[in-house]
Parts: C-alpha cells; sequence; structure tokens
C-alpha cells in the first residue's frame, strides 16, 4: 500500500501523469497506517515518499552524469540521496498521523494540517527545496487553482489531503466496521464547492479586467542550443547569430519587448567585445528593447564575484539595468557546506561559484516594471510576491532547461512557475533555451507555449492589470494558521487526558 500510494503520487505529476490522481494518491497510505504504531509509521511513510520522489526526480541522475561528468552509479546515488531526504518529510507525516490518532484527533484533520505544515518546512529549510509540491499537480485546473491568491499553493495542498482523508474514511468505513462522519463530509464538500465557487468568479473577473488592460507583445526566443557546446567559445558567435536571427524574424510592435533565455549570452556583457556590439545592434536595429541572459562579475580588491544575471537593453542599445539571480541553484551554481563536505564540487561547467543578488527589484522599461526570474527562482512563491509589492506589471522567467535533456523536469518546471501568475495575477512570461517556453495569463491559463528541443519563435501578448491579491499582501498567512491549529489540537488533546486522568 506504500508503495502504491507513491507510485500514484508520482504519477499525479507531468510529463507522466494527471493531477486528477493526486485526489486520491494517499487512500493506500491510510490504509496502510490503519493499525500501525508510530514506528511502524515511520518506515512506511518513508517508503511511500521514496517511491514517489524517485518517480519525480529521476532526472537528477541524467544531470548529474551528463553534465556533472560522474559515473552512472554517482548519479543515482545523488538522486537516491535527495529523495531518501525528501522522504523523511512523508516519514514525519505519517508518524504524526499515527501519533495523532492515538491521541483522539480525527485523520481528516491531522492529515491536512500536517502536510501543509511539513511542506512549507520543506520549502525553506537549508535553503528549501519546494519541488512538485503537492498542489502544483493541479496546474492545468483552473477553476482549483484561483484559490492561490489567497492562499497560495499551501490552500490546495490542505484541500487534497482533506478530500483524501475523508474518501478513505467513508470507502473503508463499511469494511472495517466504523462510522464515519456526517460532518467531515459535508466539511470537504464545502472546501470544495467554496474554492471551485471562488475559481470561478474569479477567473470571469480576471478575464473583465483583462479586457480593458494595455496589451503588449512579447517575442520570446527559444534558441535549442546543445548544452554541450554552449561554452565553449567556438561557438559564441554561432549561437548569438541563432538568437539574432531569430528575433528579427518575429519582431513584436512597437512597444514590444524581445526575450531570451537565461544566459542566451554565453560571455561576459559588460565586456566591450564583437559578442557585446552584436547584441547591442540587435536592440538597435529591431528597435525594441531585448532581456537577455548573461554571466556578470565585479571586481573588488583584486577579487572577481560572478552572478548569473539578466541584461535589459533600450531599443537604443543602451543598458536599462540588471538583475542578479538572487535564489542559486545548490551544487548547480554554488557549493553550500563547501568546508564540511570539501570532496563535493561544483557540477555546472562554465564559472566558477557565483554570488547572490542583492534583491527582488524590478528593471523598467518604458514606465513598465519586469519582475525577472531565472531559472529555479520561479518555483519560490516568495520570489514573485516579492517583485509584486514592488509594483512589478510583469513577471518573466528566463531559463535554460537544457540541463535536463528529454526527461520529465522541463514540465515539472513549466507547471510551477504557472502558479506565480495566479497568486500575484500577472502575466508571466517564459523563454527557455530548451523549452517549455510559455505566455501564461493571470488565471493560470497558459495561452501559447512550445515543444522541447525546438528551434523557435513564441510571439504572444500581454496585458497590464493592478489586481491586489490577499498573498501578495500577506504571504503564507494560510500556512501559519494550519501550524496554529496543529499546535492547539495537540494542547487540547493533552489536557483532555489529563482531565481524564484526574476524574478516574
Amino acid at each position: 500500500m506504500a508503495l502504491l500510494s507513491g507510485l500514484l503520487l508520482f504519477l499525479s505529476f507531468p510529463k507522466f501523469g494527471n493531477g486528477i490522481l493526486a485526489w486520491v494518491a494517499l487512500l493506500p497510505l491510510f490504509h496502510a497506517l490503519r493499525d500501525a504504531k508510530p514506528k511502524e509509521g515511520l518506515k512506511i511513510g518513508f517508503l511511500t515518499g521514496l517511491i514517489a520522489h524517485i518517480g519525480i526526480l529521476y532526472w537528477i541522475a541524467y544531470v548529474v552524469v551528463q553534465y556533472g561528468y560522474l559515473p552512472i552509479y554517482a548519479g543515482i546515488a545523488a538522486m537516491l540521496l535527495l529523495a531518501a531526504y525528501l522522504s523523511l518529510y512523508t516519514a514525519f507525516f505519517a508518524v504524526g498521523v499515527v501519533y495523532l490518532r492515538e491521541k483522539g484527533t480525527p485523520v481528516c484533520l491531522s492529515a491536512s494540517l500536517l502536510w501543509t505544515a511539513l511542506e512549507f518546512v520543506r520549502s525553506h529549510f537549508l535553503t528549501g527545496f519546494p519541488w512538485e509540491n503537492l498542489a502544483y499537480s493541479q496546474y492545468l485546473f483552473g477553476n482549483i487553482i484561483q484559490i492561490a491568491d489567497i492562499t497560495g499553493i499551501y490552500g490546495i495542498t490542505f484541500t487534497i489531503v482533506l478530500i483524501n482523508a475523508v474518501l478513505y474514511n467513508v470507502l473503508t468505513a463499511k469494511y472495517h466496521g466504523t462510522r464515519y462522519s456526517g460532518v467531515e463530509i459535508v466539511t470537504a464538500c464545502a472546501v470544495l464547492a467554496v474554492i471551485y465557487g471562488y475559481g470561478h468568479f474569479r477567473t470571469a473577473d480576471i478575464q473583465e479586467s483583462l479586457k480593458k488592460a494595455s496589451p503588449m507583445e512579447v517575442t520570446l526566443v527559444q534558441g535549442n542550443i546543445d548544452q554541450n557546446i554552449k561554452w565553449d567559445a567556438r561557438y559564441q558567435s554561432e549561437t548569438l547569430n541563432i538568437y539574432r536571427s531569430l528575433s528579427l524574424r518575429a519582431i513584436p510592435a512597437p512597444g514590444g519587448l524581445i526575450v531570451w533565455p537565461e544566459t542566451a549570452a554565453p560571455f561576459y556583457f559588460e565586456r566591450p567585445d564583437p559578442l557585446r556590439e552584436a547584441v547591442i545592434d540587435l536592440a538597435r536595429i529591431s528597435g525594441r528593447p531585448l532581456l537577455f541572459g548573461s554571466p556578470s562579475y565585479e571586481e573588488e580588491k583584486g577579487r572577481a564575484s560572478f552572478m548569473n544575471s539578466a541584461y535589459l537593453l533600450r531599443s537604443d542599445g543602451i543598458v536599462a539595468g540588471r538583475y542578479d539571480k538572487v535564489h542559486l541553484v545548490p551544487y548547480g551554481e554554488y557549493v553550500p557546506l563547501r568546508k564540511l563536505f570539501p570532496f563535493i564540487g561544483k557540477l555546472v561547467a562554465g564559472v566558477g561559484d557565483f554570488r547572490p543578488g542583492k534583491g527582488f527589484d524590478p528593471l523598467v522599461i518604458d514606465g513598465r516594471r519586469l519582475g525577472v526570474l531565472i531559472c529555479y527562482e520561479g518555483i519560490f512563491p516568495e520570489t514573485a510576491r516579492d517583485y509584486k509589492r514592488n509594483r512589478a506589471d510583469l513577471l518573466v522567467n528566463i531559463t535554460n532547461d537544457a540541463w535536463f535533456g528529454k526527461t520529465s523536469a522541463p514540465y515539472q518546471h513549466l507547471s510551477m512557475t504557472v502558479f506565480r501568475a495566479v497568486e500575484n495575477r500577472l502575466y508571466l512570461v517564459r523563454a527557455a533555451n530548451t523549452g517549455v517556453s510559455a505566455v501564461i495569463d493571470p488565471t493560470g491559463a497558459i495561452l501559447s507555449r512550445t515543444r522541447v528541443f525546438e528551434r523557435t519563435v513564441l510571439k504572444g501578448e500581454v496585458k497590464f492589470i493592478d489586481e491586489k491579491t490577499f498573498y501578495a499582501a500577506y504571504g503564507d498567512l494560510f500556512v501559519y494558521l494550519c501550524g496554529l491549529l496543529l499546535i492547539l489540537n495537540v494542547y487540547i488533546q493533552k489536557r483532555r487526558r489529563n482531565h481524564a486522568g484526574r476524574n478516574s
């Protein structure tokens, strides 16, 4: 049963699965935990998590073998190590469910609160790794995900776990000779109805606002540059020529914007150089602003610091601004805990460790404020939220997903960025080196997208609305409420036991 639950969780996510399965994925796990003790629950939960995360993160092995040049056994070991770490949260969840059940807490309540709280911890502990949290499985279900502008992704996670627990109680009551609570069913149905109803009316409201909004054309250029030659100096001119020709083939309307992916310019743009002049020349010839990724550096006291950056050029070729990536990828862009683990090196070829940027400050062009999310910054809700609070008008995710090959990772990556648009009610455009490039509207609808390993241009239209959201203003208040309710529940159960003990 634990193995089956892990399999269903894995199959809830792209590219192999469907989000519908998430609503029943935990039923086998609840069955496995029915008569378990806390120690048994730890093993059961760990097994569920391990199977799920191996399925979701198998691509880690591909990346470290293909580009970290590690032997295949080391790549598999690295993937299993990460999967095992993430499985600890599922193990703690299972132990918590068993423990609280023994203390008298209904599984429907304990499971929903525990999973939500633990998912939040996982998303922040040790820089956080919120890759494919449970809510992300619902990225294609428009009416379900609209609640994210109030609760963030965690309200959706809470609901999925709640429905799983109620379904389990209802479906197994007769088999186990137990009774289920009508209150649980009514509560679950009410929560679903509220979320679905809110999604329906909120979508209509946003679409009405978009009808009155001013449009802007964007051109997203997907160069499909082979990762094996991307940093080879012999191919730099060829790479740049590919991006130039694609851009000039699909110049957006006046007032529009051209976007290239992360490190589309695989050289130091700030250095005077013919390659730099070629990029500037493209902005001038097209007559449109150009946003593109390139590494940058700063020298201080004879020591260089490197950044993964995005530059914004005006249509006259003048640099309008630069954003330096804040949330770096561990072992991809820097090596954490290097002193403790000196034998572990950086897996990405190109430059040395990157230095994080100073903050999420929008880049401004023609009065529009662009919130730039480089690569996996798009999976962190707080990054886009910071941009919204800094009055960003448009979110732009530039990424290089060539690392992932033809695995499920590019599709998973896209599924998470959808929620940044919903949480902040902003358009999000995504330019990827190999796909998936996309235009996403403020309701999370993917209006257009490319395929992976396709050299192409995606033209689309974005609109600007000034829509306030509860989530942008107050953040993860819903999670803190879940944590408070969990603590309060434990306290009440303890008081009841103490009171019962005194009476006996």
